[in-house]
């Protein structure tokens, strides 16, 4: 080899500066959401390419595994399961409060259970992920080169819903995360409108908008989104959490399950589960009750049954005569994802 070949580098600064590339490539095009339609480089490109085949709400379900391939080939050469990942996420009603994807088929379930291979299962676009397609051909966003410059796609999509707010997300980068929780739609519409109306106002004799350059302050804001509302229900104990999180970006939310103490024909009480703090898995929570009760950390349950169907979630514990239900519920709290903290990081 010769002389003129070898570059003379300092090894710390090597270091350094392919660690900083490193650290920007996942940060802006992997791990976290874009603020303005609050999606990550891989569910955008999922969207899009799903526009581009067509699947609109009012048309058949396509092949999930034709989507994903659409998406690799095109739009993002990384590995086909972690698309169809990506695919599955936007199609969970108990993770998201306007799922994007409406798909046909096994796509999981708040028991922890997989989907189908994505040969067996279908998708098409939902009315709300179309809402963040809309006017697309209208100009309103700059579309890139694709890697390897043979299409184009959107760097941002137009985004009529404030999808960031609406379904929430979470994500780990290098030296940054973000774990933002699902807000009722409703409620958001109500702030941004706030936003809109404090910023413009309308002069009524001439019918000319004026310019009215007024802030939202944050107590009009906590006046119309009360705190998270997530897809699985369950409650938020207190405001404290919610204050910090809004005001400083970052706080932590308890949430408990909704539970009723329901007396049963043989003089014995039983606790009913109806709804479980957010991102808890129901078969993982029985299982661990279970453990309690062998273990005997927890005494007093006889039986535990999961009664869920498709009119909702009902998880029943059986106690014995006499024992104090309250007291029960209380060391489930304890010792169970039945009271749960969400940690966000805005």
């Amino acid at each position: 080899m010769s002389e003129e070949n070898i570059i003379q580098l300092d090894f710390s600064e090597e270091m350094k500066t392919s660690y900083r590339d490193y650290a920007m490539s996942v940060i802006v095009a992997r791990a976290l959401p874009d603020v303005r339609d609050g999606l990550k480089p891989v569910q955008r490109r999922i969207l899009y390419a799903m526009k581009e085949l067509g699947l609109s709400p009012d048309k058949p379900h396509r092949k999930s595994a034709r989507i994903v391939g659409d998406t690799m080939g095109k739009y993002h050469p990384h590995g086909d399961s972690s698309i169809y990942d990506a695919l599955v996420h936007m199609t969970e009603d108990y993770s998201l409060n306007a799922p994007l994807v409406d798909g046909h088929g096994n796509f999981g379930s708040i028991d922890g259970d997989g989907a189908a291979a994505m040969r067996y299962t279908e998708a098409r676009l939902s009315k709300p992920g179309m809402m963040l397609l809309d006017n697309l051909d209208k100009g309103l966003v700059d579309f890139l080169p694709n890697f390897d410059d043979s299409e184009k796609e959107p760097a941002v999509l137009p985004a009529t819903l404030p999808n960031l707010l609406i379904n929430g997300t979470t994500g780990i980068a290098v030296g940054m995360a973000t774990n933002i929780p699902p807000h009722n739609l409703r409620e958001v519409i109500h702030a941004v409108v706030k936003i809109i109306d404090n910023e413009v106002l309308e002069d009524r004799e001439t019918d000319i908008e004026v310019l009215e350059d007024r802030e939202t302050d944050i107590e009009e804001l906590l006046s119309i989104v009360k705190g998270p509302d997530f897809p699985t229900g369950a409650m938020i104990l207190g405001t404290t959490g919610i204050n910090e999180a809004y005001r400083t970006g970052r706080g932590k939310i308890r949430v408990r399950a909704i539970t009723n103490i329901e007396p049963m024909q043989n003089g014995k009480n039983r606790i009913v589960v109806t709804e479980l703090p957010y991102m808890v898995n129901k078969a993982r929570l029985i299982e661990k009750i279970a453990e309690l009760v062998r273990d005997k950390k927890i005494d007093g349950i006889t039986d535990l049954r999961d009664e869920s169907d498709r009119q909702g979630m009902r998880i029943c514990i059986e106690l014995r005569r006499d024992v104090n239900p309250n007291v029960v519920l209380n060391l489930l709290y304890k010792h169970t994802q039945m009271q749960d903290t969400f940690g966000v990081i805005m």
